[in-house]
């Protein structure tokens, strides 16, 4: 495998791990007033392919393990005896951090990927010559 290969394989392995983290993300957002929902976490790790060639790779999805806030809302069809229910342990503002560190993450991905290509793109060019 050539080198432009190995480069673009290697950002889109990040490419892929960031859009599975926006999408772990968006789904927590989708779910802060959902009662009992724990917020889902995504790590990632280093896979070593028989190239040498070392990638990221996506590990499971864990929950976060915080309780969710206490909810007085005697109404509510989950509340319990005292009129409490369990809310999620989503946090928004962490939220959008994650995105954002996602969002930049993919954006360098991409454009070490749109680099690789305009590399190989030139070599070619250059070989017609």
């Amino acid at each position: 495998m050539s080198a432009f290969s190995n480069a673009l394989g290697v950002s889109a392995s990040g490419l892929k791990a960031q859009a599975h983290r926006l999408r772990i993300v968006a789904e927590n957002v989708a779910n802060t007033d959902t009662p009992g929902y724990r917020r889902k976490t995504v790590a990632f790790s280093s896979e070593v392919e028989s190239s040498g060639i070392s990638k990221v790779a996506l590990d499971k999805v864990s929950l976060d393990q915080r309780v969710g806030e206490r909810i007085y809302d005697p109404g509510h069809p989950m509340a319990d005896g005292t009129g409490h229910y369990i809310g999620s342990n989503v946090d928004l503002i962490l939220e959008i951090a994650d995105a954002r560190e996602a969002q930049r993450s993919y954006e360098a991905n991409l454009k070490m990927f749109d680099q690789a290509r305009q590399m190989s793109s030139g070599l070619m060019d250059l070989l017609r010559k």
